[in-house]
């Protein structure tokens, strides 16, 4: 998605949300910054965030992700998104 991003995880015992969202905000700036030689700053603050309880089903969720790319016009199938296959499918 050229101005968000979805992502379904699992995190690993110990692991906090904000914690992990922080680490790939400063590293995919970093890389983004050094490769276009600026300092600009890439992301917003915060994020907007939906937990599934252990009772959820994901898969709805893994396909409203792996979909989205289609609904905005960026791919014409699933399989041209070589994100698409998702351990909840």
């Amino acid at each position: 998605m050229p101005d968000h991003m979805h992502w379904l995880i699992q995190l690993a015992d110990g692991l906090r949300l904000h914690q992990l969202a922080a680490k790939a905000k400063a590293h995919t700036s970093r890389l983004l910054n050094r490769a276009g030689g600026t300092t600009d700053s890439i992301w917003q603050d915060g994020f907007h965030d939906y937990r599934l309880r252990p009772s959820d089903d994901p898969r709805p969720v893994a396909r409203y992700v792996i979909r989205n790319p289609i609904r905005a016009g960026l791919i014409g199938s699933v399989r041209d998104y070589p994100h698409w296959d998702a351990v909840w499918l």
